[in-house]
């Protein structure tokens, strides 16, 4: 199997008739904070856009030159989130493919073939899931670009809402920094209650023997 990204799965799908094929992928699922965000892009098959790859293997400058590049070639894209309480209400599975179902909702083109990032949706359109999809497809890589980058442009606002926590830095994600943070000052409304270690930071922080519930 190649270790790029390529076009092979758009091209199977339009010699099987094919004409509007969507990448759908979600950025910011393992995170302890912050909404999962999820993105659906069209790409314009005679619009090549070079070096799309998995947003995690891409570096922050090289992600938001493709993102722009993605925005401006592609004939439409999309970005949707699922916040904390929804996460923390439906489990983090669940609540990204409701992302990914609103995002794909909010094309201004309708697919008529999906290609998704180890998920399957609900709705009633060809689709085919694709295991490390966002470094074997061009449109699932697209997809992960827009939303890796939309979650990162959030969580560096939310670092200013919620100064302490190093949120710009690692996105929200368990690191070192991020874990004595949550020991130190307890989780924010945005933080995921259901995740292990928010809830035992709230605990830890408040002393109390009982997780204390989140306020919406």
């Amino acid at each position: 199997m190649s270790r790029l990204c390529s076009t092979r799965f758009e091209r199977a799908a339009r010699k099987l008739g094919w004409t509007r094929i969507a990448g759908i992928d979600e950025a910011g699922r393992g995170a302890l904070f912050g909404p999962v965000v999820a993105a659906a892009v069209v790409l314009n098959p005679k619009r090549r856009i070079v070096g799309l790859d998995d947003s995690k293997k891409l570096v922050p400058e090289r992600r938001y030159e493709l993102a722009l590049r993605i925005r401006e070639h592609a004939v439409a894209w999309a970005v949707a989130e699922s916040d904390a309480a929804r996460i923390d209400a439906w489990n983090i599975y669940q609540a990204s493919r409701q992302a990914m179902t609103a995002a794909l909702q909010q094309l201004s083109v309708m697919p008529d073939y999906l290609l998704i990032d180890a998920m399957q949706l609900d709705v009633m359109i060809e689709q085919k899931s694709l295991i490390k999809g966002d470094a074997r497809s061009v449109s699932i890589a697209a997809a992960s670009i827009l939303a890796k980058t939309h979650r990162d442009a959030r969580t560096i606002e939310w670092d200013e809402i919620y100064p302490g926590y190093g949120l710009a830095q690692h996105k929200g994600y368990s690191t070192p920094e991020h874990l004595e943070a949550l020991r130190r000052l307890g989780p924010t409304p945005l933080h995921r209650y259901s995740f292990a270690p928010v809830r035992e930071s709230n605990c830890w922080a408040s002393g109390a023997t009982q997780t204390a519930l989140p306020i919406f």
